[in-house]
Order: structure tokens, then C-alpha cells, then sequence
């Protein structure tokens, strides 16, 4: 008798070494588990940081230079009401001061350009936009249709795909066409 219950002793004892084989090799492959998430979430995390670092200096390449491109517009302005507060009659006498002043403006608005500035111009007669133009006044002109652009104050300017300046325009209320 005593070799039969050595015998389930041992078995028994199988039993509780599988079963704490099985508790262990249970709680590595959890361990396993979490650090794979865990290794992946920061895989993850890693790309996106890259990629917002990409997004972040693309539009630090292209928009840094707002402020100094806002700087620039009253100097732009500033050179095209010199040019038309030259009266006609002494443009022959200031021709030397008028050329110089318009090949600075075109010099400005060649760098500009290449920055990416680029003007929003409309035209009397075009229909407002208030995605591009601010309307500075609303008067009633006989033979315009409401919303027509009847004065352009100034124009306006965008930066790549974004709105530096909008321009400032009056607007028609007639409510006849």
C-alpha cells in the first residue's frame, strides 16, 4: 500500500508542477503581450511624431515668413499711390522719379512672388468674395447688381494657399441690375 500511495503523490505532484508550469508560461505570454502593445503603441507614437515633425517644418518652409510679408504690404502700398498721385502733366518732368519708383515695386512684387505672395486683384464689375475681400462700404449705383465690386481701395494678398490680406473693396446694394 505504501507504493501505491507514493505513486499518487507523485502524480499529484505532476499535476501541481504542470499546473504552476502552465500559471507561469500563462503570465509570460501576458507579459509577452503587454510589452508588444506596448512596443508598437510607441512604434506608433514615433511615426506620428515624424511625421508632425515633417507637416511642422514644411509649413515653417513655407509660411515663417508671414509676419515679414505683412510687414511689406504699406511698403507695396505706399509705392503704388505714389505712382498714381503723379499727375499726368508732370509725369514728363519726373519721369526718371516715376521710373525708379515703379521698378522698385516691380522688384518688390518679383520677390514677393517668388516668396509665394501672390495679390488678389479685382476688377469694378467682379462679384465679392468674402473668402478673399473685405467690404469696407455698401452704396446703391444705379446699373450694378448687389454684390458687384463698384471700388477697390486695395489689394489683396495670399501666402501659399492662405489669406494674408484680404482686399478691401466697396460693394454695391443696388437692388435693381
Amino acid at each position: 500500500m505504501a507504493d501505491e500511495k507514493t505513486g499518487s503523490e507523485d502524480l499529484d505532484l505532476q499535476d501541481f508542477d504542470t499546473e504552476v508550469e502552465n500559471d507561469e508560461l500563462t503570465a509570460a505570454l501576458a507579459e509577452r503581450d503587454e510589452m508588444r502593445d506596448r512596443y508598437m503603441r510607441a512604434l506608433a507614437d514615433a511615426e506620428n511624431a515624424r511625421k508632425r515633425g515633417d507637416r511642422d517644418r514644411r509649413e515653417a518652409e513655407q509660411y515663417g515668413s508671414t509676419r515679414l510679408a505683412r510687414d511689406l504690404l504699406p511698403v507695396y502700398d505706399n509705392l503704388k499711390r505714389a505712382l498714381t498721385a503723379v499727375p499726368d502733366e508732370l509725369k514728363a518732368q519726373a519721369a526718371a522719379l516715376t521710373e525708379g519708383v515703379e521698378l522698385t515695386l516691380r522688384e518688390l512684387t518679383s520677390v514677393m512672388t517668388k516668396h509665394g505672395v501672390k495679390p488678389i486683384t479685382p476688377q469694378i464689375g467682379d462679384t465679392f468674395d468674402a473668402q478673399t475681400m473685405e467690404a469696407m462700404f455698401e452704396a446703391p449705383l444705379p446699373g450694378t447688381k448687389v454684390g458687384a465690386i463698384i471700388q477697390v481701395m486695395t489689394e489683396g494678398f495670399m501666402l501659399h494657399d492662405r489669406l494674408l490680406r484680404p482686399a478691401q473693396v466697396g460693394v454695391s446694394s443696388n437692388t435693381q441690375g
